[in-house]
């Protein structure tokens, strides 16, 4: 792994770790994917579709007569069939043997409580704070504080890939960061430079030191042949930046004492030229979902994936070949431990009296009750916890049955 070219201050360095905490979290490789270990066997992976995907568009409500009337050109293409009302759109085809495997679910009409502004960076704050709309004096996670309930919890050595901010995993609890993308290869003169560099700095002496220690791990197991190894070596060597090398990242932990991943996929903003931009963005989708269900092998069995948005889009397209930010929209559940098959939600119409201002699909679900539901199932997480420490003032409502 090869330290990033980018100059830090030394006083940037110590100002970012004052917001983010004792952790790795606070080293310069601050990234989009951070995995922990915990004492449960399933696993579960969140996924961040940033920039608003368009719900609407991935689970098609083509029996809703309305739906071909305010989308003269977005529906007018296929789709696979998803009992008899909805169909999955054809760039995310590739995800029907988990559909009719059991493995594959939907909830429509769903969002945070944001509403009207419609911001991608207030609207993904809100979405990774699980709160309402208080979330600017939130500085912890939902993620975070599902971690935060867990007495005497330590981190395993998580590893982190990217740089987009998130703060679904900021907060208190001890949360470790790593990018698998870069190298680092030190001789045992550097190694003692560094710790002397940092000797009066233990936050970032110990983050170092963990950061070297991992590369010894893997060093070892590439010398020795391991296949895991070899893997994130062939990452390395590729720039290991996709949304397969994250899955794939993400499964080799996975499969070992941690629990629980998250990472973002970008590019879901689609006011022009929607077609071409979304499919591109059921590719990278569907490529971490199969990677994530290929890397994991037996364990997928005992995984929930769970991928979910700032919010969604309006009913009719614009003048431009796309939708603008809207509300309502759509969340995906795949995985051996989600009891799929099923379209979550309750319709509310496509008639422009049903519609959110009249412009979007109208809410009327809550992203962070699905999410509540589904660690209530994975890991028996009490309801009032979730409730109030994890997600404060949430109703969950009754148990949609998400998972097996």
């Amino acid at each position: 792994m090869t330290l990033s070219n980018r100059p830090v201050s030394r006083r940037a360095l110590i100002k970012r770790a004052g917001l983010l905490g004792c952790s790795l979290a606070a080293h310069p490789l601050m990234t989009t994917m951070t995995l922990a270990d915990a004492p449960w066997d399933n696993r579960l992976v969140v996924l961040i579709l940033r920039g608003g995907m368009d719900g609407l568009d991935a689970v098609q409500p083509v029996g809703d007569p309305d739906y071909a009337v305010a989308r003269p050109k977005l529906a007018s293409g296929g789709g696979h069939d998803l009992g008899g009302f909805f169909a999955l759109h054809d760039g995310l085809g590739a995800l029907m043997p988990l559909w009719q495997a059991g493995e594959l679910s939907f909830a429509h009409a769903v969002s945070t409580p944001y509403r009207d502004k419609r911001s991608h960076f207030d609207g993904q704050d809100l979405l990774e704070a699980g709160t309402g709309m208080d979330a600017v004096s939130v500085r912890d996670g939902w993620l975070n504080r599902l971690l935060q309930t867990l007495p005497g919890l330590e981190g395993e050595t998580a590893y982190a890939i990217g740089r987009d901010h998130m703060k679904l995993l900021e907060g208190p609890a001890d949360v470790a960061n790593w990018a698998p993308s870069t190298r680092l290869e030190m001789s045992a003169q550097a190694e003692l430079l560094l710790q002397e560099i940092y000797h009066d700095h233990p936050l970032f002496l110990g983050a170092a030191s963990e950061a070297v220690e991992i590369a010894r791990t893997i060093k070892l197991d590439r010398d020795a042949g391991d296949g895991d190894a070899d893997m994130m070596a062939m990452m390395e060597e590729g720039g290991g930046m996709s949304e397969t090398a994250l899955a794939a990242f993400a499964a080799d932990r996975l499969r070992r004492d941690t629990r629980i991943a998250a990472f973002s996929i970008n590019g879901w903003d689609t006011h022009r030229g929607q077609a071409g931009t979304i499919t591109r963005g059921f590719d990278r989708l569907t490529d971490a979902i199969l990677t994530l269900k290929q890397g994991l092998g037996p364990i997928w069995g005992k995984t929930t994936v769970i991928a979910m948005t700032e919010f969604g889009r309006t009913l009719r397209e614009n003048g431009s070949g796309g939708t603008d930010h809207g509300t309502g929209g759509a969340m995906v559940f795949a995985g051996g431990a989600v009891a799929g098959g099923r379209v979550h939600g309750v319709w509310p119409g496509l008639a422009e009296a049903d519609l959110y201002d009249r412009r979007d699909l109208m809410p009327t679900g809550d992203v962070r009750a699905y999410a509540a539901w589904a660690m209530r199932s994975a890991f028996g997480i009490e309801r009032g916890v979730l409730e109030s420490a994890i997600f404060p003032g949430l109703e969950m409502g009754d148990d949609p049955g998400l998972l097996l």
